[in-house]
């Protein structure tokens, strides 16, 4: 069952060590606004909620140990890989990789064409965490 009147059904959430830092970076360098952020008692982030169009990401700061926080580790802690990615659509990828790059962005597959439509790029931000960036919409 799907849950009703929602914009979205699936939100990725992410975990950084600087979580303040990251959610200016992820507004500056892709674009994102924040729809709400919780600071915790020790300067970190309890839950923040960024919104990109109709879609959205949630983070918190890796500090808050819950059972499901424990769960979860960074990329640097297995080789920076990652086992899923948050994958961004934008109208002008060209116009977003430039603006990433010059935000710091580790570009780790350079803008191109897409066999099966779009054009697009893949970078990670500062902590690690993978990003697919470009046109293709599933949707269209």
């Amino acid at each position: 069952m799907t849950a009703a009147n929602t914009r979205t059904t699936i939100i990725p959430a992410l975990r950084y060590r600087k979580a303040p830092e990251a959610i200016e970076w992820l507004c500056r360098a892709f674009g994102f606004e924040k729809h709400l952020v919780v600071p915790n008692e020790t300067g970190g982030i309890a839950h923040a909620q960024l919104s990109h169009g109709n879609g959205m990401i949630m983070l918190s700061s890796t500090e808050n140990q819950s059972a499901f926080g424990r769960l979860i580790v960074q990329p640097d802690e297995i080789g920076n890989r990652e086992t899923q990615c948050c994958c961004l659509i934008v109208s002008d990828p060209d116009a977003h990789y430039a603006r990433a790059k010059a935000a710091g962005a580790t570009v780790i597959m350079e803008i191109q064409d897409n066999d099966y439509g779009g054009r697009g790029y893949a970078c990670r931000d500062p902590e690690g965490h993978h990003w697919w960036v470009g046109s293709y919409d599933p949707w269209a």
